[in-house]
């Protein structure tokens, strides 16, 4: 039995969805392509597929061996590709999963640059602040905001991640400016509720005392750019990471508040498992990320700009 050859032949059959048309891709008899299946699940012991008159679903096993495999075969192609005529250039997946805003405002003009230098990489990223599982869903990395605390992955530091209050001139002047976070209780705010105890807003004065919050969240939301223009249309008071609303301070359609204070700061990761292979595509787009964002991140510069300007 040829491993490679069956594995091939599977991940091509799963891409377009029939033995036929994986066969016509290979240029090779529907009969070679049905063997190589029946071999290689009889290798496994598993059924890798639900068979009907119309179509093929992966099972389970299918859709875990499949991930598996597209890695597998991307390193092989990397190796070839590495010690051919194109020594050094870098090809194949990456499969990469970023959160929303971070990913659309700031990770998309990085991973356009790297493309240049690397076009045969070929991305597939799923922007979504939720926590995905990097090896039951096939990823090869992601990119993580938080206080990592998971000993099972390896996690390179890309860029200090803080936070900050603001609203709108219109809505400061309708409703007055909080003097003290206790006269939060009295305002609208704003609260992405995708964090835990999002009713309270932790923040700490400048002898790291915690000034704990209660809010009443007068708009709930999952994404940090839907709270940033509604705090920019004047509905009220919001506490987001600075690299969603820097623009909105620069412009003076935000204006920062209660700057004295300032809540927990986190961190940009880029995650990826502890395997005993670390692909040269990952180790390549890791080390291109933490050199791109190393320093003061672009993004903080409006905070120092406006203590400046106050």
């Amino acid at each position: 039995m040829d491993r490679y050859e069956n594995m091939n032949a599977f991940v091509r059959v799963v891409e377009v969805g029939s033995i036929s048309a994986a066969a016509d891709r290979m240029n090779v008899a529907k009969s070679v392509v049905s063997r190589r299946l029946k071999e290689l699940e009889e290798h496994l012991g598993v059924q890798l597929f639900h068979r009907t008159t119309r179509q093929m679903n992966l099972t389970d096993s299918g859709r875990t061996f499949y991930q598996q495999c597209v890695r597998i075969l991307d390193d092989i192609l990397e190796a070839e590709h590495a010690t051919s005529q194109f020594h050094g250039a870098l090809k194949g997946s990456l499969k990469v999963a970023v959160p929303l805003s971070f990913g659309l405002m700031h990770l998309g003009p990085a991973i356009h640059e790297f493309l240049q230098i690397h076009p045969d990489i070929e991305f597939d990223l799923d922007f979504n602040d939720r926590q995905v599982d990097l090896l039951s869903e096939g990823f090869d990395l992601a990119i993580r905001i938080a206080n990592l605390s998971d000993s099972s992955l390896i996690a390179r530091r890309l860029a200090p991640i803080q936070a900050v209050m603001c609203a709108s001139p219109a809505y400061l002047e309708r409703m007055g400016t909080p003097q003290s976070p206790q006269e939060l209780s009295n305002h609208r705010c704003l609260a992405y509720n995708l964090v835990s105890n999002f009713e309270n807003w932790d923040l700490y004065d400048a002898k790291e005392q915690l000034v704990r919050t209660k809010i009443v969240p007068y708009l709930k939301a999952s994404d940090g750019q839907f709270l940033r223009d509604a705090a920019v249309a004047g509905s009220g008071i919001v506490l987001l990471p600075v690299f969603i609303v820097y623009q909105e301070i620069e412009s003076g359609t935000l204006q920062p508040l209660l700057t004295e204070f300032h809540a927990a700061p986190l961190t940009a990761y880029a995650i990826y498992p502890q395997t005993r292979h670390l692909s040269q595509r990952v180790r390549a787009f890791v080390d291109f990320l933490v050199k791109r964002f190393e320093g003061l991140p672009y993004w903080d510069l409006c905070l120092k700009n406006a203590k400046n300007t106050s």
